[in-house]
């Protein structure tokens, strides 16, 4: 079973300095329909103005990858880390037991486009943690690149829960499988781009929730950014 979700049936919120696109339920935006997806409970695609961003707030017992698309963006959290992401640079932080940051666009000039992803921890109450890593555009370039995942294998980042986050560039005559295994579902998110799977052509905010299949096929890319959540 696959069900495509248009981009333009994502809720919408404009804060003026903030512009985003809720995937499932988040903040003023509720949809009982989707509320969640298997363990991942958010993806936001944010875009926030040069010389703005999120002041210190809370967070406990969620999984929190930041994946920048363009621009920069500043972390500082009550863990004492304080790093700049850019493109190609994943951020997670394990949120645990409690954890204060703020995310904050360093730039004078140029926005930053991200999206923000929430999974749930198969835990409560584990120790905070941060991790970031630069994965280069050649890992991703016609390839399924592992970002995140439950033993930190192929060197990605350590994520506490029985989930697989991965991303992809596509382009031109570019094809990728995946194989989805028993008993496992998928949800696949267009960052940017266009591609096709199956007969469904798929623009950037556009995503497919993916269960009961043996796996899928994308092809016909122009500049396509794919991220894809592997979840039990």
């Amino acid at each position: 079973m696959i069900i495509l979700r248009k981009a333009e049936e994502r809720g919408r919120g404009d804060h003026g300095w903030l512009k985003s696109w809720h995937s499932f339920s988040f903040a003023e935006y509720y949809d009982p329909a989707h509320m969640q997806f298997s363990s991942l409970r958010v993806i936001n695609d944010d875009t926030v103005e040069a010389g703005q961003g999120f002041g210190t707030h809370g967070h406990r017992d969620m999984e929190i990858i930041s994946y920048v698309l363009s621009g920069l963006l500043q972390h500082k959290d009550s863990m004492g880390n304080g790093r700049v992401i850019t493109h190609g640079e994943v951020q997670l932080m394990s949120a645990g037991t409690g954890v204060q940051h703020s995310e904050f666009n360093p730039s004078p000039q140029v926005d930053v486009h991200f999206l923000q992803i929430w999974i749930m921890p198969d835990q409560a109450g584990i120790k905070p943690g941060y991790q970031q890593k630069n994965f280069p555009d050649e890992a991703k370039r016609g390839r399924w690149c592992l970002l995140a995942s439950p033993d930190a294998k192929q060197g990605s980042l350590l994520l506490h829960q029985d989930a697989s986050v991965y991303a992809a560039l596509l382009d031109g005559e570019e094809k990728l499988d995946f194989e989805l295994p028993l008993g496992r579902q998928a949800y696949l998110h267009v960052a940017r781009g266009t591609v096709n799977a199956g007969t469904r052509r798929l623009v950037a905010g556009d995503a497919l929730m993916i269960s009961l299949e043996a796996g899928f096929r994308l092809e016909g890319a122009v500049n396509a950014e794919l991220l894809l959540f592997d979840l039990a």
